[in-house]
């Protein structure tokens, strides 16, 4: 993506995110059960490319199956430097989707990062790895205890939230975010002021300014901010 798309996105966090698409009609862009895997994580900015499991089926969920050219494993060689993995796990909690191998490979191929809905295996080794993960948990028994993987680069849903390739995910310390990519000038053309007068509110705040009229702004206090803002 544009470097300075991600360079301004990685600036503004997920919760301004959502109140910026909140305003343009969208309520459900927070994917629920992505939580980091451990803390200190980056704030990420990247395209999804999607990863699609559905119930296990015994013919189908087997050992073999990671062998296929239909598989995790060719997935990911598919990822493009730069790209966030997003796996849709149906919020599976029994049964870890990647493990330190997998995300090693990841990790070497200059994937960003990976969201799931669902869990990981491997704690420690995934630890071990140089990838960021944000996911709902950790569970030892593999994929195919619970899941049949069947493919990438189709539209899935990830922790509720319907996500498309190539739409842009915001992932910080609240989870992740996504911005459909037909919107995504129109949120980097808005987000960092909508960062820039909170951040300026929190300084009213600190100041002992009651919240009514401050937050959200009425329009005195739009006026005292837009001269705060001509004033820099």
């Amino acid at each position: 993506m544009d470097p300075k798309i991600k360079e301004v996105l990685e600036a503004v966090s997920t919760a301004t995110l959502t109140t910026v698409l909140l305003k343009k009609g969208l309520r459900n862009v927070w994917m629920r059960g992505t939580r980091p895997f451990r803390p200190g994580q980056p704030r990420l900015v990247g395209p999804a490319f999607t990863l699609r499991f559905v119930p296990a089926r015994e013919d189908l969920a087997t050992p073999a199956s990671w062998a296929s050219p239909i598989s995790t494993r060719a997935a990911i060689e598919a990822m493009p430097e730069g790209c966030i993995a997003v796996a849709d796990a149906m919020g599976v909690l029994d049964a870890g989707i990647f493990g330190d191998i997998l995300c090693a490979r990841m990790a070497k191929r200059g994937v960003a990062g990976l969201v799931t809905d669902g869990v990981m295996r491997d704690a420690a080794g995934v630890h071990g790895t140089s990838l960021p993960v944000w996911s709902s948990g950790i569970a030892a028994p593999p994929s195919v205890a619970g899941l049949t993987f069947v493919g990438w680069q189709q539209p899935i849903a990830c922790g509720g939230v319907a996500v498309f390739p190539d739409d842009i995910v915001v992932v910080d310390d609240d989870g992740a975010v996504l911005i459909p990519a037909a919107l995504l000038d129109a949120v980097v053309a808005e987000a960092p002021e909508q960062e820039a007068q909170e951040a300026w509110i929190m300084t009213e705040v600190d100041r002992g300014v009651p919240l009514p009229g401050l937050y959200p702004m009425n329009d005195e206090t739009k006026a005292r901010y837009a001269a705060f803002r001509e004033g820099k």
